[in-house]
């Protein structure tokens, strides 16, 4: 008797936990879709702010100078080629 009980109460639970999570899933993905949105809004609109460009205006973006550094202790590279 004791083992009927206790697959009635995990059928219960899990039955009860799905039913609950179909009620309760859309609002809190709309929560979430919306704090999302708000931070992806602040984030453009702090940037749009930042970047405004007037009308007839240019601007040149330069990609920043980057500098390879080489390991030259290695030594130098020699190409070569086989003869038969």
């Amino acid at each position: 008797m004791g083992l009927l009980k206790t697959l009635f109460f995990i059928l219960l639970f899990y039955y009860g936990f799905k039913f609950l999570a179909k009620l309760i899933a859309p609002y809190v993905v709309n929560k979430v879709a919306d704090t999302m949105k708000k931070k992806a809004e602040q984030q453009f609109g702090n940037y749009q702010q930042e970047h405004t460009v007037r009308e007839g205006e240019t601007i040149i973006d330069k990609a920043p100078k980057n500098k390879n550094s080489s390991n030259n202790s290695v030594g130098e590279y020699v190409d070569y080629e086989e003869i038969d």
